[in-house]
């Protein structure tokens, strides 16, 4: 187990990686993640298991050891694609662990009575096309192909010049249960000194874009007092983010700034910037939203500019079910593991919501880095990862 393991892990290390920052560049459609879905392909057939594709882009390599097609699948894996400048392990873990798992459930001379899919879900990052989780909600019908297409990344690009979009499904009506491995993105693993946890739920949490409108001038010409910089509206907003967040404790980020016409030296006309605001509970995020917002559109007067909050993507609270928990988390050979909440969205909060009982296994991070360069898993907690998949997946499928 061990060799496979490291030898698709090794396969996989070098594409989309950026020899200058360390990081991953691993966006929905493009080469680098194309050469992804190719080798997830090639581990399917190097397996013999059956490759089922939706217009969309996602995949599942399902496992058929026998005739129960009319069983409730069991669902496993997790995505492929990254961030800008992300780490390695966030996604492509889970799927290299469940090819693992699969290899582990041969061994073990593990025949189930139901299928096992291992899946590959794309654009779970938002990163190109600006929503999270975005292949599994087209999968599930969470959201409309139909508000789909039309979403555009950077470059003005539509999804449905990309994908068509029409052909195929995955079947997932069929799926009973879902289960995805995932590297920690935090350190509660290392504090509680476990290899692996299990996931309680997913934080509520959304994206919401700012756009603040001003006028262009000149940055030598015009007089302070004469300005309407929407930068200035911008940076405040900025700050008051920061410091609602942490006088809730809960979580606020300006991460993604757009300006035009992105002049050294001239005044913006235009500030674009994205709020990714989390909590540990709806009504919390929502009140974080409209305090940043309030603060915003006082400042917008005093400049003299103007402020439009759009909200792009929100994805509400997902507590994973009790009794699915308890069974994963008991009674194995280094005890129980951890349970243990996650402010990330994922997957498996997407399908569990569409009605697919889900839940979460997390391997260790050292760094307790993620959606960065030093995201890390090391060697035996990953390993551990499998094992724990499957069992979990052995203890499933009956």
């Amino acid at each position: 187990m061990a060799d496979d393991f490291e030898r698709m892990w090794a396969d996989l290390e070098p594409i989309g990686l950026s020899a200058s920052s360390g990081g991953y560049f691993r966006q929905p459609f493009e080469s680098a993640e194309r050469e992804l879905a190719a080798w997830f392909a090639e581990q399917a057939a190097a397996r013999g298991l059956d490759v089922e594709t939706d217009g969309f882009g996602n995949a599942v390599a399902w496992w058929s050891p026998t005739a129960a097609d009319d069983e409730p699948a069991l669902l496993t894996g997790s995505h492929l694609d990254s961030v800008l400048d992300g780490g390695a392990f966030d996604g492509p873990l889970g799927v290299v662990s469940a090819f693992a798992a699969v290899d582990v459930l041969r061994e073990r001379g593990v025949v189930p009575r139901r299928r096992i899919g291992v899946a590959a879900f794309v654009e779970e990052e938002g990163s190109r096309f600006g929503q999270a989780c975005l292949g599994s909600r087209l999968a599930t019908g969470a959201v409309s192909w139909d508000d789909a297409r039309g979403l555009r990344d950077r470059a003005g690009v539509a999804l449905g010049d990309v994908v068509d979009g029409d052909a195929g499904s995955l079947l997932l009506d069929a799926v009973s249960t879902y289960v995805e491995l995932h590297v920690e993105q935090g350190r509660d693993l290392v504090d509680q000194g476990s290899a692996v946890g299990v996931a309680s739920g997913i934080w509520p949490h959304g994206r919401y874009r700012f756009d603040f409108e001003g006028e262009a001038n000149h940055a030598g010409s015009t007089r302070m007092d004469d300005r309407a910089d929407p930068m200035l509206t911008y940076a405040m907003t900025a700050l008051a983010a920061n410091k609602q967040a942490r006088l809730a404790d809960q979580r606020a980020t300006f991460g993604r700034v757009e300006v035009a016409p992105n002049g050294t030296n001239a005044v913006p006309s235009r500030v674009a910037a994205w709020l990714d605001a989390r909590g540990d509970g709806e009504q919390a995020v929502a009140d974080l939203v409209a305090a940043v917002e309030r603060q915003a559109r006082e400042r917008a007067e005093r400049d003299g500019t103007t402020v439009t909050v759009t909200a792009e993507s929100v994805s509400p609270a997902v507590w994973f079910d009790e009794e699915l928990i308890e069974s994963l988390r008991r009674d194995h050979a280094v005890g129980d593991w951890p349970v243990l909440s996650t402010a990330a969205g994922h997957d498996a909060g997407v399908l569990h919501g569409r009605g697919i009982r889900s839940a979460m296994l997390f391997v260790r991070n050292p760094t307790g880095v993620s959606h960065s360069p030093a995201e890390h898993a090391e060697a035996d907690d990953c390993l551990a990862g499998v094992e724990a998949l499957a069992t979990t997946l052995e203890r499933l499928c009956g």
